[in-house]
């Protein structure tokens, strides 16, 4: 039996992986110091979780 998902399911990581992505590069044209450490760490979260994704594929299969 295959289960069904809502809108809201299918697109919750991706816009949420969507606005970290806009805030890291809204925050590194802002200023320094603590603004480039938070457009690092948001602008890494895609970078991460590819990673992950990957791994766990091959991991899996």
């Amino acid at each position: 039996m295959k289960r069904v998902l809502s809108a809201r399911q299918i697109w919750a990581m991706p816009v949420a992986v969507a606005g970290s992505s806009i805030i890291g590069l809204v925050s590194a044209l802002l200023g320094d110091g603590a603004w480039d450490a938070l457009s690092w760490g948001t602008l890494s979260l895609p970078i991460l979780l590819s990673a992950w994704h990957l791994w766990r594929a091959q991991t899996s299969g």
